[in-house]
């Protein structure tokens, strides 16, 4: 980068100064009263900072535009104008420009993915232009090809000015570029800038890297962190310059406290959820902690926590998984299981758990791949796939066995109480929950029991036992009560109505799932309610409430919860003498329970 004071000799001896004086500032006062005669534009191109601009400012009268890589804010009464990258449009026109406008237009798809890959970049755009010029021969694919296979070999201008601009950097700064490469496309968090570095209060560096427009700031998510994500060609830049360092070293210890901090901060909001039965920990998985005060304010509401990282978490989980860190991968995602549960994420829960399942078996950690595999076949029940998920079930309930974690024994026997429940065995299912309370009750795992109480009782009402049921379930909800567990107390709820036909504890269950956000358990609610209803005369409400369960247990792919709503609906327009409309609706039910497995 060039000097203030060579910059100005040039300009004047341009002006037609003979004799240029010899001190920066006496040049920069010929220059002003020079321009102060003759107004100007003056355009200072990639200025390195507001100490290279200054004396080069001229007085009043003339304009000046100044280009920087980095926010210059330190020039009084300067408008600063952030330009983001070219719009599709813009782009196409600038590729013409140069290319040839026929020539895009006669590969107008094949244009829209090269300036897409050039990510709107204006040099980009220009390298991918001049490319095409040079070769009249090549159609617009071969280059998008090329893009594809070695984007910044294409594009060499851009590589150049990378490279150049990452060697400027200060060594903290450069690290922290390329942990963010390695994290992907999410927006990430500012503590992540932290954890990378190892040390609290690095504010700095995520400046330094705004300032340079290294880094984006995309906003302040619902729990009020500033959120950060590498633009796009520079972040694949990023993540090749990561990619290239030597496995291990201090590579892989940014990461590896990145996932620690991930995986504590998780950890920590997971405890405030409302409910954490069946939760597994990863023991030996590190921990990289946040101040508390920060780790209190981020997780003071841990639904909006978790709403807010969602897909963070699970790119977090993979990054583990492919970077061999198998206990972060599987404890991260175990982490996350009581809020996917909650809000029925089944989608990320598969993803995160399969991801994590084979680096626990690469690795040999049996305990992890039992975690996983209890946690997969829960999704499997909730998706009615009994097969796999008594499958799932019985083989990591072999390994907890194995390994002695009685505990965690009893999670994956009540798994299979479940599926022995849902595919109509309650004798079975009741055999299950017995053994796993026993095992609750012995290793003091309150919440364990309360669930056990709470699925004998379902178990026996199914199976016409009042009494035992009410006993079970009068247990389950005190315990429920004594925990704070409103979760569970819902669950008990429900079953209490159906046992006693009162309406009052269905309604009660229904307010405790929506103030928790549980649409789920929720529309099971709706429809034991819509029953009450229907048996009362009340069609219109029971209607309502029937069409609402449809439509969740719908969108959650809950065929089960789908065909009973839908029965339900036919019989009560039956009821209600539309006997066409029954038909539909009991016609469909017939062919959803047809799809279920047997």
């Amino acid at each position: 980068l060039r000097e203030p004071g060579d910059l100005l000799a040039e300009a004047l001896r341009g002006l037609g100064v003979p004799g240029v004086p010899p001190t920066v500032g006496e040049r920069s006062a010929l220059f002003r009263s020079l321009l102060a005669e003759r107004p100007m534009l003056v355009l200072l191109d990639d200025a390195r900072d507001a100490d290279q601009v200054r004396p080069l400012l001229p007085g009043n009268g003339s304009a000046v535009i100044v280009t920087s890589r980095r926010r210059i804010t330190e020039l009084p009464g300067a408008v600063l104008v952030q330009l983001g990258p070219l719009a599709p449009d813009e782009a196409l026109s600038l590729l013409g420009s140069i290319a040839g406008g026929d020539r895009v237009a006669r590969e107008r798809e094949a244009a829209l993915a090269i300036v897409a890959a050039c990510g709107g970049l204006p040099l980009a755009v220009r390298n991918a232009g001049t490319r095409l010029a040079a070769r009249p021969g090549w159609s617009l694919s071969v280059l998008r090809q090329r893009l594809e296979d070695d984007w910044l070999g294409e594009l060499r201008d851009v590589r150049a000015s990378f490279d150049d601009g990452y060697a400027r950097l200060p060594g903290e700064a450069a690290r922290t570029l390329a942990t963010f490469g390695l994290l992907g496309a999410s927006a990430q968090p500012g503590w992540v800038v932290d954890a990378a570095l190892g040390r609290h209060g690095a504010d700095d560096v995520t400046d330094l890297l705004v300032d340079v427009s290294l880094l984006d700031l995309v906003g302040t998510d619902a729990v009020g962190q500033p959120r950060y994500r590498v633009p796009g060609l520079i972040g694949r830049h990023a993540l090749e310059r990561a990619a290239a360092l030597p496995p291990g070293g201090p590579r892989l210890d940014a990461v590896a406290r990145v996932l620690a901090a991930w995986t504590a901060t998780a950890e920590h909001a997971m405890a405030r959820l409302p409910t954490t039965v069946f939760s597994l920990t990863a023991a030996r998985a590190p921990r990289w902690r946040l101040p508390d005060r920060t780790l209190g304010r981020l997780t003071a509401d841990p639904i909006a926590w978790f709403e807010a990282e969602h897909e963070a978490l699970a790119g977090a989980v993979e990054l583990a998984a492919g970077s061999g860190l198998a206990e972060s991968a599987w404890g991260l995602a175990a982490a996350m299981v009581p809020y996917l549960d909650l809000h029925c994420h089944l989608g990320t829960w598969r993803r995160t758990h399969t991801a994590a399942l084979a680096a626990a078996r690469t690795a040999g950690d049996t305990y992890g791949e039992a975690a996983m595999l209890r946690g997969l076949a829960q999704v499997s029940l909730y998706q009615d796939r009994y097969e796999e998920a008594a499958d799932g079930f019985t083989r990591s309930r072999q390994i907890f066995s194995d390994l002695g974690d009685r505990r965690a024994e009893a999670t994956s026997i009540c798994g299979l109480g479940a599926v022995s429940q849902f595919r109509g065995r309650p004798a079975h299912s009741l055999v299950h929950f017995r053994n796993a309370l026993a095992i609750f009750v012995a290793t003091g795992d309150r919440h364990g029991e309360a669930f056990a109480r709470q699925a004998i009782g379902r178990a026996c009402l199914k199976s016409g036992d009042l009494a035992q049921a009410s006993e079970s379930l009068g247990q389950a909800m005190r315990l429920a009560q004594e925990l704070g567990d409103a979760h569970r107390e819902g669950c008990v709820c429900l079953q209490m109505g159906h046992l006693h036909q009162a309406m009052s504890f269905h309604q009660h269950a229904l307010e405790i799932f929506e103030s928790l956000g549980d649409r789920h358990c929720g529309a099971y609610a709706l429809q034991s309610l819509a029953g009450l209803q229907a048996a009362r005369g009340d069609l219109a409400r029971a209607s309502t409430g029937l069409e609402r369960s449809l439509e969740i247990f719908q969108e959650l792919g809950d065929l089960s919860g789908a065909a009973s709503s839908t029965q339900l609906l036919g019989e009560l327009y039956r009821s209600a003498g539309r006997t066409g409309l029954a038909r539909t609706y009991l016609s469909h039910a017939s062919a959803l329970r047809r799809s279920l497995p047997v």
